[in-house]
């Protein structure tokens, strides 16, 4: 379990397609503190330390994990936002992740408002019901509110986000180029009153 809280931006070192994809990843972390076989959630997959060194660890991605996650993530020089796995008495400062990426979100825009900057994001139609003002949304592993929803004629749904310089400085979402897609993560209770909903639907 996780937060959605990040505590450090790590940067692929290295790419290497084996029988899985295996990464190298730089990170400030205290790798003592690190254990083979920990969760760190990368940008909101978690996934397994396989191996670490001084300033680095090591994942292997199944080709289900890169299917499933956002397009070009797990390139080598990449940025991922990164957060340990929680512990009993950690403070819960954003909301219960589970580090299963739901959907792929793909920038509409991205305007200042202020000093802040509102994100406009387009998530697809199995996910829209999932999506609600003031409910939570993982966005690349980072807990965050959503501020609006529009329901568009396909089906998708844009939603909106508020986010503000801390965050914009302490995540990956510093950069927002035109072509952004995102890992999604909607809420766990979302996810299984939508189980719920469709199950109820089947029996009527």
């Amino acid at each position: 379990m996780f937060t959605g809280i990040i505590t450090d931006i790590g940067t692929i070192r290295s790419h290497e397609q084996r029988g899985d994809l295996r990464l190298v990843i730089g990170s400030a972390y205290d790798m003592d503190g690190v254990a083979i076989g920990a969760s760190i959630a990368c940008s909101g997959a978690c996934l397994t330390v396989v191996e670490k060194g001084v300033d680095w660890f090591a994942v292997d991605l199944s080709a289900e994990t890169v299917a499933r996650t956002a397009p070009g993530l797990w390139d080598e020089g990449g940025r991922l936002n990164l957060e340990r796995a929680l512990k009993v008495g950690d403070e819960l400062g954003g909301h219960i992740v589970t580090g299963h990426v739901d959907g792929i979100g793909h920038l509409v825009s991205a305007v200042r408002e202020g000093d802040s900057t509102r994100l406009t994001i387009k998530a697809p139609a199995d996910l829209a019901a999932a999506l609600a003002a003031k409910g939570s949304i993982t966005l690349d592993g980072i807990s965050l509110t959503v501020n609006s929803v529009d329901d568009q004629a396909d089906g998708s749904v844009h939603f909106g986000l508020n986010i503000i310089p801390h965050t914009a400085a302490a995540t990956t979402l510093d950069a927002l180029p035109e072509d952004r897609t995102f890992n999604l993560e909607i809420d766990v209770l979302a996810r299984y009153l939508d189980r719920m909903q469709s199950l109820r639907n089947r029996s009527m």
